[in-house]
């Protein structure tokens, strides 16, 4: 497994990255399975694990936490905080308070004594930014985490980020972790620019865009939309191939599906190769649920994409562009809040 430095920070992480969201009620309540899932990667050179507070509610942290138990120091840990972790609006956010505890928190369910990289899951329009910075810039000094990041930041939120750190200060972000896949490429246009401007480490989510780029879906009546059939039942909005959206990816997944024969390659290697290309991703977080789905990714792991195939992926899905805007993950409240946009 190839390696490469963290956002300027000198600590060496494997191109892909374990991402935890799958193990738990998530996804795969089996926890003895799940661990044998992580000690699979981390036997295969993965030496980077992803998880977050928020994944089955803390369950997923406790899994990683006792699978890692004994190889703590051969793994960069990273985590997030910002989710909903309970019905009192305090108990979540970026706010001081809540950072404080939540990193508590996280700390005690996977086991340790630091986190390697404490990401914030996501903006928050109530919280100040300079807010935040200065309760985790406490924490790094605390010995409690050694690198921040943010997640699914828009470009402007990281510049402003930056600057607040500069001007007051504070430890500054290190890393930014999108969404990114060839059906969701709105990333390239500016937030990984500006990741690339800032010297930041990039880790991105969704190379197979919820599924999309798994060899799951090839004709509308793939979609089950029945209520309880899983993932594409609760977001429809993101499956309906009713949708133009929707349409216009399963129509996408059809000419890449093809493309992928052509190379050699099956649809999800390709998929995750083509994120690897991009100078700016540091490395790519693969889900799976099952160890099948780890196998099956591993194959991938050392997959180049010639220029010819990369121009063609082009002419599929131009660069810049998100087929769905619902795959972005992050709507700005300007957008969201009619409020904001009316007098």
């Amino acid at each position: 497994m190839k390696r490469r430095i963290l956002g300027g920070t000198g600590i060496s992480v494997s191109e892909y990255a374990l991402g935890a969201m799958m193990f738990g009620a998530w996804g795969n309540p089996d926890h003895d399975e799940s661990e044998r899932i992580i000690h699979r990667a981390l036997d295969a050179g993965i030496n980077f694990v992803d998880t977050a507070d928020v994944y089955s509610q803390g369950e997923s942290e406790e899994i990683v936490g006792k699978a890692v138990k004994g190889r703590r120091d051969d793994v960069v840990l990273a985590t997030k905080g910002h989710g909903s972790m309970g019905d009192d609006p305090n108990r979540g956010g970026n706010s001081r308070r809540w950072i404080t505890r939540a990193v508590e928190d996280s700390l005690r369910r996977l086991g340790t004594d630091h986190i390697d990289l404490y990401q914030i899951h996501r903006p928050d329009p109530t919280t100040d930014i300079d807010e935040t910075l200065s309760a985790l810039s406490d924490l790094v000094r605390a010995g409690k985490i050694r690198a921040i990041g943010h997640s699914t930041f828009p470009a402007e939120q990281i510049v402003e980020a930056q600057w607040a750190a500069e001007r007051r200060g504070h430890v500054r972000f290190r890393t930014e972790q999108p969404p990114y896949s060839i059906l969701a490429r709105g990333v390239e246009a500016a937030v990984l620019p500006t990741a690339q401007r800032y010297g930041l480490g990039v880790l991105t989510w969704g190379p197979l865009s919820a599924g999309w780029l798994s060899g799951k879906y090839t004709k509308a009546a793939d979609v089950d939309l029945a209520p309880g059939s899983g993932r594409a039942a609760l977001e429809q909005h993101k499956f309906d191939p009713s949708l133009p959206g929707n349409a216009a990816k399963l129509e996408a997944v059809g000419q890449l599906t093809k493309l992928a024969a052509e190379a050699g390659l099956k649809l999800p290697h390709l998929a995750v190769a083509f994120v690897r290309a991009h100078p700016a991703v540091t490395s790519v977080i693969i889900g799976p649920r099952t160890s099948a789905h780890l196998e099956d990714l591993l194959e991938a792991a050392d997959t180049e994409l010639s220029q010819d195939v990369l121009d063609r992926i082009d002419e599929i899905v131009p660069p810049g562009t998100d087929l769905n805007r619902d795959d972005s993950y992050y709507l700005p409240p300007a957008l969201s809040d009619k409020a904001l946009r009316r007098r």
